[in-house]
């Protein structure tokens, strides 16, 4: 496969910049750590891969003919993004009471979930089926850009969960922490809203 290399670094910066499911996974990790950060990563990533391979199997087009369906998942993710971004700004410090479950709605089906509503998600897939899959067999094709895409996708996830980590450690106290959750719910409403209003 000539387009691999192209392929793998277009999903790294699909998969490293920052979206919706980046912020809510260093959210996520910075308040519960890595490793129950960890399966939510991989439902997210899993989910995306998903849609690759679901919109080259025809869902793409059919999507394409579909806009209020369209509309209706964009406004449909950016009403759950804006709840999920609520209940990181209400949400209390770890310190405060490490035994809440602070984050009930943001669960690994709720992390795969969140791609079916992610318009970046949809973009990254129909950009991937109409640039990289080509022609031959492409069915093939789709299930290795698939596995691909799973593959870069996790360590890109895993290293914002680990800066979630990381500024757990750096924001020490509770009123820190309430500052970097403010700051962290404003660019999830951003990065949300900016998907429906541009």
């Amino acid at each position: 496969m000539a387009s691999l290399l192209p392929f793998l670094l277009f999903a790294f910066v699909a998969s490293i910049t920052p979206g919706p499911t980046n912020i809510l996974v260093l959210s996520h990790s910075s308040r519960r750590g890595l490793s129950a950060t960890l399966p939510i990563i991989f439902g997210a990533c899993a989910a995306a891969a998903l849609i690759v391979l679901v919109v080259g199997l025809g869902a793409g087009k059919t999507l394409s003919r579909l806009p209020r369906v369209q509309q209706a998942m964009a406004w449909a993710g950016v009403l759950w993004l804006s709840w999920l971004a609520w209940q990181i700004f209400r949400s209390a410090p770890p310190a405060l009471d490490s035994t809440e479950a602070q984050d009930e709605g943001f669960s690994v089906l709720g992390a795969a979930m969140l791609q079916l509503v992610n318009p970046k998600v949809w973009m990254m897939a129909v950009a991937v089926v109409s640039v990289f899959v080509g022609g031959g067999d492409k069915t093939v094709r789709l299930l290795v850009l698939s596995l691909a895409f799973l593959l870069v996708s996790l360590p890109c996830m895993t290293f914002w969960a680990l800066l979630g980590v990381g500024s757990a450690r750096l924001f020490g106290s509770p009123q820190a922490f309430k500052r970097m959750n403010a700051v962290l719910a404003l660019l999830l409403l951003l990065s949300a809203w900016l998907t429906v209003l541009l």
